[in-house]
């Protein structure tokens, strides 16, 4: 299992009147995290476009527990929880407040699909080589 964690100031622009996280900016902090688990594991997506593969999301899903406000600092949670498989990559994310509450869970899948020709693509090596250590029973 491979663990990023990435903090996030909430800043205005991301909240409406009463200074609450708008919902849809989570999708904006799942990504975030995703891209910064990545980029700790040693990879950036520029890297895997480069490669040929580009990775489209095909699933979203959000569950609100409790709201992020202005000023707050936010810790978003990243989380490999198996080894992608195939065509896929799931992403679960968590996003905890500053007294460590837990605020907002969610997943995000992604395929791998080849830029040229937008058709399905394995996991390119330059992931697969930087996560399988963390995932030690899969050969």
């Amino acid at each position: 299992m491979y663990i990023s964690k990435t903090t996030l100031r909430i800043h205005y622009a991301l909240t409406d009147q009463m200074g609450v996280v708008y919902h849809s900016r989570y999708a904006e902090f799942f990504e975030i995290g995703r891209t910064e688990a990545l980029r700790q594991l040693g990879i950036t997506y520029k890297e895997i476009e480069q490669s040929g593969v580009i990775m489209p999301v095909t699933e979203l899903h959000t569950r609100f527990l409790r709201p992020a406000r202005y000023d707050d600092l936010i810790t978003i949670v990243t989380t490999l929880r198996e080894i992608p498989v195939h065509s896929k990559i799931t992403f679960i994310s968590e996003i905890y407040n500053e007294q460590n509450e837990l605020l907002t869970t969610g997943s995000v899948t992604l395929y791998f699909m080849e830029k040229s020709g937008k058709k399905r693509a394995e996991m390119p090596h330059v992931i697969k080589d930087k996560i399988l250590p963390y995932f030690p029973t899969i050969e």
